[in-house]
């Protein structure tokens, strides 16, 4: 791995936070340099902010209560009402023996990527700042009650990928419109299929993840999907795995694929003539689709490695993609044939926060978050055609 102290003291702001991505996630280091430069500047700063609010609730060593308190003056870091440096040098001393060189750095950098937010369009910085509280006050709540018997109800899994996903997909929803005026046209079809697609690709990581989960003590299966096959999640092993789990891992992957479908309804929705945008969406859905069909496959795999998609199928992807990309025909029929045996579900509402529980979020400096309410609000399952 590059020193990225070294090169974080001789480049801009800009190019330290391209640089460091690729140290902190390969996978949006290939999609992201898809956007247009505008968008990709905004994109890549929303989520190294993300990665350090995630950082500051996994990787520090403290109470619940210090880490929400952590977690606030981020925001209010966000907000301007707090110097970044002071965070920093707060949270350093505080982070985990197994934390990432890169993750350090990027807690190093914390004002660097905070500088480089607040340079940008106004309605870029309200759009990402409105991501990240909404985000670490969601994904806080959700930490402190996991545990390896899992979450009580699918809609509470929908609630939990909200938080942690679905608040991006709202985030690049308003930065894609308020980039093209052509994509605003779309705008209430695309925020109505915005969270799904999160969801689609966040519980895709979360069944391959499944047994790196429970080695950290967490676990995000729903109770009320896997009682139906008589598994017990609490008891749940990977090297003895209840002839049931296959079953209820079948299950959800048929809700992961509905999402995906979504997502590629979302795609089609951007206009041909913004390739770069439809790239970045596209290459994240191939990928997704194809990790289905591995986990598909193999239900009683044992380590998220037996699943993970080879580097020559994220290339084909890739080139298919490109392909494509201009052509919505062909991109529904590359999705219908990568997702061809895949079970599918009938997709139930999805969670989203009341107005009350955002504006709670986005006042975090002024005071605590109570548990995170919501109201439900339909996402219709779609085909994709």
């Amino acid at each position: 791995m590059r020193d990225t102290a070294a090169m974080s003291n001789s480049v801009s702001d800009e190019a330290y936070q391209e640089q460091v991505l690729p140290h902190v996630s390969r996978t949006f280091a290939l999609t992201i340099p898809q956007l247009p430069p505008r968008l990709r500047t905004a994109v890549t700063n929303a989520y190294l902010l993300c990665r350090i609010a995630d950082t500051i609730e996994d990787q520090t060593v403290s109470s619940a209560a210090l880490r929400l308190g952590l977690l606030h003056r981020f925001v209010g870091v966000l907000r301007g009402e707090e110097e970044a440096q002071r965070l920093a040098r707060d949270l350093l001393p505080r982070l985990a023996a197994h934390t990432l060189p890169a993750e350090r750095e990027l807690i190093l950098n914390t004002e660097r990527i905070v500088r480089l937010c607040h340079g940008l369009e106004p309605v870029q910085q309200a759009a990402i700042e409105r991501c990240v509280a909404l985000m670490c006050d969601g994904m806080h709540q959700f930490q402190q009650t996991a545990s390896p018997a899992g979450l009580e109800r699918l809609r509470d899994l929908d609630a939990y990928c909200y938080y942690v996903a679905g608040v991006v997909g709202e985030m690049l929803t308003r930065l894609f419109c308020s980039y093209s005026p052509a994509i605003a046209r779309q705008r209430a079809e695309l925020e109505r299929l915005s969270v799904s697609f999160a969801q689609g690709l966040q519980m895709t990581n979360i069944l391959k993840d499944v047994w790196e989960d429970r080695e950290r003590g967490a676990c995000w299966l729903p109770r009320e999907v896997f009682s139906t096959h008589q598994v017990e999640l609490q008891a749940l092993s990977a090297q003895a795995q209840p002839a049931g789990f296959g079953a209820g891992m079948r299950d959800l992957i048929g809700v992961a694929h509905a999402h995906l479908r979504n997502a590629l309804s979302y795609t089609l929705l951007i206009p041909p003539a913004e390739a770069g945008i439809r790239r970045f969406c596209l290459w994240a859905i191939g990928m997704a689709v194809l990790t289905l069909r591995r986990l598909a496959a193999k239900p009683h795999f044992t380590a998220g490695s037996e699943v993970k998609i080879s580097h020559t199928a994220v290339g084909l992807t890739q080139l298919l993609s490109n392909i494509g990309v201009r052509r919505d025909w062909l991109l529904r029929r590359l999705f219908a044939s990568a997702a061809a045996g895949l079970p599918l579900a009938q997709l139930t509402p999805l969670y989203q926060p009341a107005p009350q529980a955002s504006a709670a979020s986005m006042g975090l400096t002024r005071g605590g978050a109570g548990a995170p309410q919501h109201e439900l609000r339909s996402v219709e399952g779609s085909s994709g055609r």
